[in-house]
């Protein structure tokens, strides 16, 4: 997993609250158990006209010339509620963003994107609005996350910060997810193994 220090990009807008999971990455996609592949997929349902998905539906926001290559999204209430699918990160991921802002995002949602490399940021519903009047305004515009300072800021210098908790902040700076943080320690758990190998020799299941 890639770290995420500080991020200037184009930012794109979908100005829609409660948007779930199935709209984010639909159900008939989630065969796949690796976590590339999906960002073809990304709001499947929305941005094609046809279930092949051979027809861009030019009314969705993310088909907008103005928003290609966006690597930062700015959305509205309550992203990422319905299933607690781990495909949704993937295929933001996979799609290309790394952070995303809302005035409040789902838990479940909100924790895996954490685990997946993507930053969620919780900022005030009028700060969020000010970023929408800012992006719509310009075509192009590009924010700047910056995870260290904790903080959003715009072209036009408006500044916003934001909270987040110690440990994923930590992880996320190193880029790390459960298993890269779990295999840091991989030499005391090792050592740990071969002490209970000696101490409790029956607790140990022969192959």
């Amino acid at each position: 997993m890639k770290p995420f220090t500080t991020l200037t990009a184009v930012t794109a807008l979908v100005d829609r609250v409660n948007v779930d999971t199935d709209a984010i990455i639909p159900k008939q996609f989630l065969r796949r158990i690796e976590r590339t592949g999906f960002g073809k997929h990304l709001f499947h349902d929305w941005r094609y006209l046809d279930d092949a998905g051979t027809q861009p539906n030019p009314q969705f926001e993310l088909n907008a010339p103005r928003y290609q290559g966006a690597r930062i999204l700015v959305t509205r209430h309550n992203f990422g509620c319905g299933s607690s699918r781990e495909h949704a990160p993937w295929a933001l991921m996979d799609y290309g963003f790394r952070a995303i802002v809302a005035p409040s995002f789902a838990d479940i949602f909100y924790n895996n994107c954490f685990k997946n490399g993507i930053l969620p940021v919780v900022l005030k519903e009028d700060e969020v609005q000010a970023l929408f009047d800012e992006v719509e305004a310009i075509s192009g515009t590009q924010l700047t996350v910056n995870l260290e300072a904790q903080e959003v800021s715009t072209p036009n210098g408006l500044k916003f910060s934001f909270g987040v908790e110690a440990f994923p902040k930590r992880k996320l700076l190193q880029g790390l997810d459960d298993i890269g943080w779990s295999l840091q320690y991989e030499q005391s758990i090792d050592a740990f193994e071969s002490r209970q190998q000696q101490d409790a020799p029956w607790m140990v299941i022969s192959a």
